[in-house]
């Protein structure tokens, strides 16, 4: 298991890559819809938020190793879900 800082780092950098990527498509795109573009946005910061919370704050009861397998299990479906997002944006 990686530190809590490595994760931290690791989810900074996926949701800014993924924040500059929207960004792209928002600006240079003709087609895409400038509100769904914020909600977007907004949905990146609020779950960059989430995920750097709940790194810092486990559950308590829960053993560290499931715990932190569940959390990138869940990260990884939650960018998943914003990449389809970004990509049927234009």
């Amino acid at each position: 298991m990686a530190n809590k800082r490595d994760l931290k780092r690791t989810i900074n950098y996926i949701t800014s890559e993924l924040f500059a990527e929207t960004m792209a498509a928002i600006i240079y795109s003709e087609k895409v819809d400038k509100e769904a573009g914020d909600n977007l946005l907004a949905s990146i910061i609020i779950t960059r938020d989430d995920f750097i919370k709940r790194v810092s704050h486990p559950e308590p009861g829960m053993k560290a190793r499931k715990y932190f397998k569940t959390l990138a299990a869940d990260f990884n479906n939650s960018m998943s879900e914003i990449i389809d997002r970004i990509s049927n944006l234009g």
